[in-house]
């Protein structure tokens, strides 16, 4: 997965650097990371023996603003995965239009074997590691898969130890250690905007969609009830324990009640059980893959009946997809829009730590519509103007706008 994820990115930068017209010496000027960190996070584990986990922070461009990019603990987390994500985050920002570059961070470990204070341990460990390459102004870490706000904190809290009281270090913080309100939501609501978008552009509403979310975890559950409040109707549902279907809707709170008393939807009675990559091919007009990357291929995408995908999770689809749901006529919203709603207001979080000025959540939302909507306007008037499909227009829009700023500071 990993080998693959780093090939689809340089896949698309390059064929978004082909595009701009873009030399081989500047493009591999932009492609290449800044650092690359690897550490070696060694804790005592609760039985008395020792465990000792590999992570990793890949900062990969800083020429718009510091290093900004999720951290996630997954045990097949590895260099090429993080530099691929890394590598996302960077044409992210810019498509978004935040002041920020690109970075992401993950530790190769499974949370499900790990306690509370066992994970806590290893986190500080990490951030031992890592604390003199990340910072306010620097590089600026955020929740990403089976990392959480807790988990945030714990990382404020490591870093106060060596830098004082720095609340700009990480987003994604509790509200009560200088996290935003909006934040948690964040990313599933700017699947919602950036869906509400391609709907007006193409003279639809949401009222009465069907909608399949696969991955229940913050970003898909957010997105399903956030849809749902919107008028569509939620048809289906999975995570790591496989899919449900419900022609006649998901019961979404009995869903949430589920995942909070056992952590996933196992016992889940709401819909036909079928397997989790069964989930994507139901019928349905929108398709939220918001779990792994690379989880729609060439053969997937041929029997996919939705007519709109939006990528809550980074790279779900792979590019000999892409050609398939091209030639089906099919909408896919690109992850480096889509799920762009999680680093927007991970800025506005950032923005108010700097200043120890907060907003309330309306400001915080209002404000997300405004950047979705005017990102929209732009990789949308790309996409038209050059007859290219979304995916490409977001990275001639990301790339080229880091590619200018690049050449502004020189070499």
């Amino acid at each position: 997965m990993s080998k693959d994820a780093l090939a689809n990115a340089n896949y698309y930068f390059n064929r978004a650097s082909k595009i701009l017209g873009l030399t081989d010496d500047v493009a591999v000027q932009l492609r290449t990371p800044h650092r690359e960190v690897k550490v070696e996070c060694t804790v005592r584990m609760d039985d008395g023996s020792i465990g000792t986990f590999v992570g990793y922070r890949v900062q990969h461009d800083n020429a718009r603003g510091p290093f900004k990019g999720g951290l996630r603990y997954h045990h097949e987390v590895d260099e090429q995965e993080v530099t691929a994500l890394a590598q996302l985050m960077t044409w992210k920002t810019a498509v978004v239009g935040v002041p920020f570059g690109g970075a992401k961070g993950g530790i190769q470990v499974d949370t499900t074997k790990l306690s509370d204070d066992e994970m806590q341990r290893m986190t500080r460990r990490f951030v031992d590691g890592i604390y003199e390459v990340i910072g306010d102004k620097t590089d600026i870490p955020a929740p990403d898969m089976y990392t959480n706000s807790q988990v945030m904190a714990w990382i404020f809290d490591q870093y106060a130890n060596y830098r004082g009281y720095t609340p700009g270090v990480v987003t994604g913080k509790p509200v009560e250690l200088g996290g935003s309100l909006g934040r948690g939501s964040a990313t599933g609501r700017g699947c919602l905007y950036a869906c509400e978008n391609l709907l007006e552009s193409v003279g639809e509403s949401m009222e009465g969609k069907r909608v399949i979310v696969q991955g229940f975890g913050n970003v898909g559950s957010w997105a399903a009830r956030l849809f749902e409040e919107q008028g569509a109707k939620v048809v289906g549902i999975a995570d790591i324990s496989g899919g449900y279907y419900n022609p006649e809707g998901i019961d979404l709170n009995a869903a949430m009640k589920e995942v909070a008393t056992d952590r996933s939807l196992e016992g889940f009675k709401g819909g036909e059980r079928i397997s989790g990559e069964a989930i994507l091919v139901q019928d349905c007009d929108i398709l939220i893959p918001a779990a792994l990357g690379g989880v729609i291929t060439k053969d997937v995408a041929k029997d996919v009946q939705a007519k709109i995908i939006v990528e809550g999770a980074n790279g779900p689809t792979t590019p000999d997809a892409d050609e398939v749901f091209e030639k089906r006529g099919v909408h896919v919203i690109p992850d480096i829009y889509a799920n762009a709603g999680g680093v927007t207001v991970s800025y506005f979080e950032w923005a108010q730590n700097m200043q120890n000025f907060y907003w309330d959540e309306d400001r915080v939302n209002d404000e997300l519509r405004r950047i979705m909507k005017k990102s929209w306007g732009e990789l949308h008037g790309i996409s038209k103007s050059r007859n290219i499909p979304l995916r490409m227009a977001a990275y001639v829009l990301g790339v080229g706008r880091v590619d200018q700023a690049t050449s502004l500071r020189g070499v």
